[in-house]
């Protein structure tokens, strides 16, 4: 029996799955501070009991999903695409509330590109969907599958953990769409597009083609220190965009350059976990920095929302070089198999060098 076949304790997975669990609303609504909740950590570790239903439920299983079915990144990536359509479009009706949120910074986003026929701002949905598949889905699940790289292309959870996350989100869900649908509902017809588009994506999720990574000296990627910094300059250019056509153009293009070059690269042999951590962690960084010049919306204290970013950015650090002594590590107990983690990892293992 190989190592990755071997049994792994449930603590483990449990543990890994409750990791993302946090992780996941952290990185959605906590990580770059745009809410006054922000000078509240009290109230924010209180939020976690509502936004970890709502965020983090959906994490866990968008990953279930693909891993128990043999599928990988672009599967993800589409299931994220859909649950962000759901988020937005149907449980808290951001896509389609003129007066979401009492500020005037709502309206000086929205505005500039919103198409009356269709009650929605092209702004907001590529800022709210992208945002969704990027912070509140993908980039914890890369973190997180990274802490734990022996079993990161398996299942976590039974058919029990599966039930306990599906029962959580639908109860999060709820709070939340009775919360928003108390002053303003989306038409039927906005609901019902946006569900066909979501369909649409969850299709497209399990329909599309498994892919093998390919091997050979042609199948040569940039160091993962690289991927990263190219991870960062793209995302933050998407997080910074202005709220004008120009804006959401470049936006657009920031997206789809990281998504294709991801996808080609992600194909070839020597794209490994560093890789995929160096994405990953380059999402978490990004917010964390903008964080600093966030205004945040309300009444805040200053001093308290500083320390909030500080400490989040702290923690950021410390988890995103924890995940990476984590895949160090498997690489070098991996190093004499056939598993290509990367070879940047080889100078931490011995002066042999590694596959």
């Amino acid at each position: 029996m190989t190592s990755e076949q071997a049994p792994v304790p449930g603590r483990i997975r449990i543990g890994a799955a409750v990791g993302l669990l946090l992780l996941s609303p952290i990185c959605a609504e906590y990580l770059i501070g745009y809410d006054q909740i922000i000078s509240h950590p009290w109230e924010m570790l209180a939020g976690l009991l509502v936004l970890g239903p709502l965020y983090g439920t959906v994490a866990v299983l968008i990953r279930e999903a693909a891993r128990r079915t043999g599928r990988g990144w672009p599967t993800m990536v589409l299931l994220s695409a859909a649950c962000g359509l759901i988020q937005a479009g149907v449980i808290d009706q951001s896509l389609f509330n003129p007066d979401f949120v009492d500020d005037a910074s709502w309206d000086h986003d929205r505005l500039p590109t919103f198409i009356a026929g269709l009650g929605v701002s092209v702004k907001y949905v590529v800022g709210f969907v992208g945002g969704h598949v990027v912070w509140s889905f993908c980039a914890p699940i890369g973190v997180v599958e990274s802490c734990v790289p022996s079993i990161a292309d398996r299942p976590w959870l039974g058919r029990v953990g599966i039930t306990v996350m599906v029962v959580l989100y639908g109860l999060g869900a709820l709070v939340i769409f009775k919360e928003h649908s108390e002053h303003f509902l989306a038409t039927p017809a906005q609901f019902g597009a946006t569900a066909l588009l979501a369909l649409g994506l969850i299709v497209a999720a399990f329909t599309l083609p498994r892919r093998s990574p390919g091997r050979g000296s042609g199948d040569r990627v940039p160091p993962p220190w690289a991927v990263g910094c190219g991870a960062v300059v793209l995302l933050g250019a998407h997080q910074v965009s202005s709220p004008g056509w120009g804006g959401v153009a470049l936006s657009l293009v920031a997206l789809a350059l990281a998504g294709g070059v991801l996808l080609w690269w992600s194909g070839r042999g020597d794209w490994g976990p560093g890789h995929v951590l160096a994405v990953s962690g380059a999402a978490l960084l990004v917010n964390a920095a903008l964080s600093f010049v966030v205004e945040p919306l309300g009444d805040t204290s200053l001093a308290v929302k500083y320390g909030a970013n500080a400490a989040l950015m702290i923690a950021v650090l410390v988890l995103l070089a924890w995940a990476r002594l984590r895949v160090r590590a498997r690489y070098c107990n991996e190093r004499s198999k056939t598993v290509r983690l990367g070879a940047w990892l080889d100078r931490g293992c011995s002066t042999r060098k590694g596959p």
